[in-house]
Formats: C-alpha cells, structure tokens, sequence
C-alpha cells in the first residue's frame, strides 16, 4: 500500500485583531499574517506547494514558507537575540536559497520549521518591551550604528508577510483557482 502524499493541513485562522493595547494588537497582526500564509498553503500537496509562477521567477508558496522561516528567525532571533540562527535553506551566502532546490527537504519538513520559528520568534519577543533596542550592525558602522527597537521588527514583520501574502495569493490563484483573503 502506497504512503498517504502529505498535503497542507487546513488552517483555522483568527479574525484580525481589534481593539487591543498595541502590543496585543501587533502581534495579534503578526499572526494573523502568519495564519494567512499557511491558508493559502491549505490542501497543496508538495508539488503543488513548489509550482512557480511565470519565468524567470522563482517564486512559488513553498519558497515563501521557507524565506518566512528564515526571515523569523534572522529578525526575532539572530538580531533581537545575537545567535546564529538563519540560513537553513541553500548554501552559506545564497540569499536566494529559501526560493531554489525545492525538494531538497519535505513540505512537511518546511511547515514544522516555520512554526517551530514562529514559536521560538514569540518566545523571544516575550520578554522585551516594545521600546527595547539593539543594533542592527548590517545597517551602518559606527557612528552611524543603526539601532532598531522591537516595536519596527513587528512593523516590518507583518508589512513583510503583508507583500507576500498578496504573492501567495496569485501563487495560489494559478495552482487551483481558489482566491480570497
């Protein structure tokens, strides 16, 4: 008897958030957007997840649940934290890893390290005021040191799954056909 083919599990997503103080607001945000990126993944299959769209793009949902992976963990805990924790998908320096050799690891595989990502991003999170700092050292050298606080990461974050998640919406639209929020 065959293996079962591992399709996307369905999603369950929350209403967007309203009327919260707004730390429960933007994370409220974040994971909404975090929710949308999994529903339009819903019922694909591993093929399905890594159709790209039109050449010479190589864009395609399974590549954005990879780059989200990463970008989770470059902003919550590589810069907010200090550790080294990105660069899961391709070789040291491709920044363009995240999008290439689809099936170089399982959909399956990718889904449980983006929610693993999402998880260990809240828990950095969850001890630092908004207004809390840190260097951002890529964006300037000394006295021209960026400093970024945590209140911009979940700025960025959600207009960072915002842009991709209208990308996953046409991803999704030329699989299938199914469109919507």
């Amino acid at each position: 008897m065959p293996d079962a083919v591992w399709t996307a599990p369905e999603v369950d997503r929350a209403a967007s958030p309203k009327l919260l103080d707004e730390r429960a607001c933007l994370q409220g945000w974040l994971d909404f957007h975090r929710q949308t990126l999994l529903f339009k993944c819903a019922g694909l299959t591993h093929e399905q997840l890594a159709q790209r769209s039109v050449p010479p793009s190589r864009l395609s949902l399974l590549g954005l649940v990879r780059h989200m992976a990463e970008v989770e963990a470059w902003w919550f805990r590589s810069m907010l934290r200090g550790e080294q924790a990105h660069g899961f998908y391709g070789p040291e320096g491709n920044e363009e890893g995240d999008f290439e050799d689809l099936d170089a690891v399982p959909a399956e595989e990718v889904f449980a390290r983006f929610a693993e990502e999402c998880r260990l991003a809240d828990e950095a999170a969850a001890p630092l005021a908004l207004e809390d700092t840190f260097e951002n050292p890529y964006w300037g050298r000394g006295a021209k040191v960026q400093y970024l606080d945590l209140r911009w990461v979940y700025l960025h974050m959600i207009e960072e799954y915002a842009r991709h998640n209208g990308h996953a919406d046409l991803l999704r639209e030329l699989i299938d056909g199914r469109t919507g929020d």
